[in-house]
């Protein structure tokens, strides 16, 4: 598991996990905990479960499609198709589920609601981090935000096609990429932050990590192809 370091306030509780600690085979090996990738159902489960022990509540899992969708767990019903959640509910748990996107933990600083983002480079594109700050009831310069592990920028190699799409919107997106033998490799971590500060978020940490080359650590769809999902979570604890 691993412990963000950022300045939430002491009531909100935030993990991520890596794929150390699970009970799956390879190419899951070991602590998989998406249902949809292949592996068995059962043992994903009992990973869940696992995953359960340390949380106040199983959390709310979402049908992530690389959507802009955030929902309310609050009027939840079922499975959502959506990429991202909110709650203002103690001991409610948000969860997202990556293996190379990227993974957004958001709370206002009075710890009153929190929200979790999963911010590929569609999403992120189209606006899930501005609809995720949209839904906090606070201004956004008293929203802080926790950037999770993800594809790092030596190792995220895209066309053309994905740096015209950014760059359409707002032309100084250009320095996230660089270009090499012909493709472009993108900084997730930098767009996601110049996303955040555009919207108003002044306080951002992490993106410190890089799921395809921490390969012991981390799944990442990029280098396996077949592989498990990792997720994020936070929760206000009072």
């Amino acid at each position: 598991m691993i412990t963000p370091s950022w300045n939430a306030p002491a009531h909100i509780k935030s993990l991520s996990t890596t794929r150390v600690g699970g009970l799956s085979e390879a190419p899951f090996a070991s602590n998989n905990l998406g249902q949809h990738v292949g592996d068995n159902p059962e043992t994903v489960a009992a990973n869940r479960t696992l995953l359960n022990s340390y949380l106040p509540a199983p959390p709310i899992w979402l049908d992530q499609r690389h959507t802009t969708t955030i929902i309310d767990i609050n009027t939840h019903t079922g499975t959502q198709i959506a990429d991202g959640s909110v709650t203002n509910t103690n001991n409610v748990v948000c969860c997202i589920m990556t293996a190379d996107c990227l993974p957004i933990l958001l709370t206002d600083k009075q710890g009153s609601q929190v929200a979790a983002v999963h911010a590929g480079w569609r999403g992120l594109c189209d606006g899930i981090v501005e609809n995720a700050i949209a839904a906090f009831s606070c201004p956004a310069r008293e929203v802080i935000a926790w950037l999770g592990p993800a594809i790092g920028p030596n190792k995220f190699e895209v066309g053309q096609e994905v740096v015209d799409r950014f760059c359409q919107r707002y032309p100084s997106d250009k320095c996230c990429f660089e270009l090499k033998n012909n493709r472009y490799l993108a900084d997730l971590y930098q767009l996601a932050t110049k996303r955040l500060q555009r919207a108003g978020v002044i306080e951002v940490s992490g993106g410190e990590y890089c799921t395809y080359q921490q390969s012991e650590l981390f799944f990442s769809y990029r280098r396996e192809g077949k592989t498990g999902r990792m997720a994020s979570m936070i929760w206000i604890e009072k």
